[in-house]
């Protein structure tokens, strides 16, 4: 009987960076207009997977790391709702739709005690 081997993303998938020069760093740019490090362009110091998908690490020059997910930065391009729109829409549809799913969801939780 053949097994079949499932490949599961690990946790942490950063590189190490013992031997690591500051040409081997990516520099990534923060789009997304509220974020605190917006419009800043920093080192990605490696990659993480979590239940919600990849994060970016980015390195501040006080070496703090902050984790930011791909799409807040110029790695992925931008959304052509958000880009036709020319920053005047502030809400995607597919951002209202979530939205009203949230607002339903907590409406029949506060409505059954």
């Amino acid at each position: 009987m053949a097994t079949e081997s499932i490949r599961v993303p690990k946790p942490c998938t950063s590189q190490a960076n013992a031997a690591s020069t500051n040409a081997d760093t990516q520099l990534v740019r923060v789009t997304h207009p509220f974020h605190p490090l917006f419009p800043r362009q920093l080192p990605c110091v490696g990659k993480r997977y979590n239940r919600h998908g990849e994060r970016l690490l980015l390195q501040t020059e006080d070496a703090t790391v902050w984790s930011v997910p791909p799409q807040w930065t110029d790695l992925v391009s931008p959304d052509p709702e958000v880009a036709m729109s020319s920053g005047r829409s502030l809400l995607r549809v597919a951002d209202l739709m979530e939205l009203t799913g949230l607002v339903e969801r907590l409406s029949s939780k506060s409505g059954t005690r």
